[in-house]
């Protein structure tokens, strides 16, 4: 009988970490975005949650209204963010990014998360309209040792993004320049880098891992509505903040224990609702006062 309930308590145990797996993809996605942001302009995007939304909004009018396969609507959903991110940077960045006070943008950004979010509402979401069902783009079931499908899925997905980041920054001329912006935009403006455009891309690049990960966000619920990127924004900075605001790898690494931790604490720690609510804030907190640039971060020094 104790060995039973031994082996029963270890695979719940797992179990409950693939699950924190499958959520930690999503919020590694989602961190990953606003890594791209932060690294080339050096600004943090409050909207990036919301844009995910929209996007995913997007992945479901493809598949939903115009009858495309899942994959098909989740690709055309990121070439259109795509363009949206880039139109968004030109627009409505573009023009406060050289204010005095970089709060211009922090306001701007803020601004667009309530109006995304309530655009999304608008167009997508009829009166009276119940959560929206997306179809599933990894089959249900289990693997061996009752590994989801779609956990393995989520992760695969991941692992795409990131070798296609690590391709584009490392292999190719645009991904030397983006560094290169990243690292100090007025030397690269000297060897004729088009800094402006460089920011632009980075916009560009961040919106379509958002789409992704709330598609695969919506594909997790039972149904969705304009309030399915919110929590997972809040868990997406802390996992950003733990692996380091310039680290992409820091994202992804931060995204998954973040994750984790989180189905951990629903699991096993009940005293309180909403409990797992303050893992993300004491991570925040944590790692704010032990190590500010994150786990991964650099430490920027400066000669004076």
């Amino acid at each position: 009988m104790m060995i039973f309930a031994a082996t029963s308590g270890a695979q719940l145990f797992f179990d409950q970490v693939m699950n924190g797996v499958g959520t930690g993809v999503i919020y590694a996605s989602v961190a990953l975005s606003l890594v791209l942001i932060y690294r080339t302009t050096g600004l943090l995007n409050f909207a990036q949650g919301e844009l995910a939304l929209f996007s995913t909004f997007i992945t479901y009018w493809f598949a939903h209204e115009q009858g495309l396969p899942i994959v098909a609507a989740l690709l055309a959903s990121v070439a259109v963010s795509f363009v949206g991110g880039a139109l968004i940077e030109r627009v409505l960045i573009r023009p406060v990014e050289g204010a005095s006070s970089p709060l211009n943008v922090v306001i701007v950004t803020l601004g667009l998360f309530l109006a995304v979010n309530a655009l999304a509402s608008l167009i997508f979401i009829k009166p009276g309209q119940e959560a929206l069902q997306m179809p599933r783009i990894f089959p249900t079931g289990d693997l061996a040792l009752g590994i989801r499908t779609s956990t393995v899925g989520f992760a695969a997905v991941l692992v795409i993004e990131c070798l296609l980041l690590y391709l584009l920054l490392q292999k190719t001329k645009l991904g030397l320049a983006l560094r290169a912006v990243a690292s100090n935009p007025e030397s690269a403006k000297l060897v004729g880098i088009n800094t402006g455009t460089m920011l632009m891309v980075g916009w560009a690049l961040a919106a379509p891992i958002g789409a992704v990960a709330g598609s695969l966000a919506a594909t997790r619920q039972s149904g969705f509505d304009a309030s399915l990127m919110q929590q997972v924004l809040v868990y997406a900075f802390a996992a950003a903040a733990l692996g380091g605001f310039d680290s992409p790898l820091g994202a992804v690494v931060g995204g998954l224990i973040v994750g984790i931790a989180d189905s951990l604490t629903i699991q096993y720690v009940d005293a309180l609702d909403g409990i797992e609510l303050v893992v993300p804030f004491v991570l925040i907190l944590v790692v704010l006062l032990v190590r500010p640039n994150g786990l991964f971060g650099r430490t920027i020094v400066e000669r004076v």
